[in-house]
């Protein structure tokens, strides 16, 4: 603070203050300027580490393996080595095996018996099920809770159902006096027994999908149908089918993924038989790399599997999406 010169009018100017102020607003500009600077919408890097330990055990647990498994393929590899490289020699091998092509029609009847039934029967039971009533949801959780049980848990309760002469369902069938059929035994039924087990352990996903999907309808849109006096059948084809038709392909093309993985039930409820007609190709490539011990050609089968369950994913795929252009 000092004084004005002579010949003015006295005053007290207030220097240090005045500067100080100044300063801070400087200051707080220059902070606002750079705050402004930043783009909100830059890539910050720090954000991968969130995403870090799921790509870590990514890449281990998947990545690596299926580039190993192409690598065995080509090898004659077996416990103690990779061997030799043999080219396309396991592949030629696997195509000239009968068993191996065998298993390939078991796989797909599997497929063609289990997904279209999953599909239908998840919708079904959605349908009937979406109620805001407590019988609704007990049966809902009913028919989610086989879901939850380990495939030794549902071969062993499918084994004492299909038991000749003293399972459950020879003592249904007794009660009419006619004889139940041989689904672990007779060649044209086993494959059809190991699928019925395998819809009724697996059908919880496809009706909570569908579920989900019929609730996220807005009740708007029927209340207007209501209006128009449309009846239950055009409600449903006009409006509840069209809605979750997204839904519908992603439950056939998991259904599709995880069928095509079969391998607990064949094991455990005919052990590929009889005469093979029940071996998966999961339950070939487990013979063949850990039984034999010929783990270039399980590989070589296991990298055919991948092959075929990703061309009929993106086969079904593909055809729903041209549907829906349509």
């Amino acid at each position: 603070m000092h004084r004005a010169a002579p010949g003015t009018h006295a005053r007290w100017v207030m220097a240090e203050p005045l500067t100080a102020t100044t300063a801070h607003q400087g200051a707080g500009a220059a902070s606002v300027k750079r705050a402004r600077s930043v783009d909100i919408y830059a890539p910050q890097w720090r954000n991968f580490l969130f995403v870090a330990p799921y790509l870590v055990f990514f890449v281990t647990l998947l990545v690596v393996p299926l580039f190993w498994g192409i690598w065995l393929s080509f090898h004659k590899a077996d416990t103690f080595s990779s061997g030799p490289f043999i080219g396309f020699g396991n592949y030629v091998r696997l195509f000239n095996d009968k068993i191996f092509l065998q298993s390939i029609w078991n796989t797909f009847y599997f497929v063609l018996l289990t997904v279209p039934s999953l599909a239908l029967l998840g919708l079904f039971l959605a349908l009937c099920l979406n109620r805001r009533t407590r019988s609704a949801a007990v049966l809902r959780g009913l028919f989610f809770s086989s879901s939850v049980l380990s495939v030794t848990i549902v071969t062993l309760i499918w084994r004492i159902v299909y038991i000749p002469d003293i399972g459950l369902l020879s003592m249904i069938f007794g009660l009419f006096g006619a004889r139940a059929p041989a689904f672990l035994s007779d060649p044209s039924l086993a494959m059809i027994g190991i699928a019925i087990a395998t819809v009724w352990w697996c059908i919880g996903l496809p009706m909570m999908l569908f579920l989900s999907a019929l609730q996220q309808i807005p009740q708007d849109i029927y209340e207007a149908a209501a209006l128009d006096n449309a009846n239950r059948w055009q409600t449903l084809r006009s409006i509840t089918l069209p809605s979750i038709k997204r839904t519908f392909v992603l439950v056939v093309i998991i259904q599709i993924v995880f069928q095509f993985q079969l391998f607990g039930q064949a094991l455990l409820m005919t052990r590929g038989g009889p005469n093979n007609l029940t071996k998966p190709i999961v339950f070939y490539i487990y013979e063949t790399a850990f039984r034999r011990w010929d783990l270039g050609l399980g590989a070589a089968a296991s990298e055919i599997l991948f092959v075929l369950i990703l061309v009929a994913a993106m086969v079904q795929f593909l055809v729903s999406r041209r549907k829906a252009d349509v």
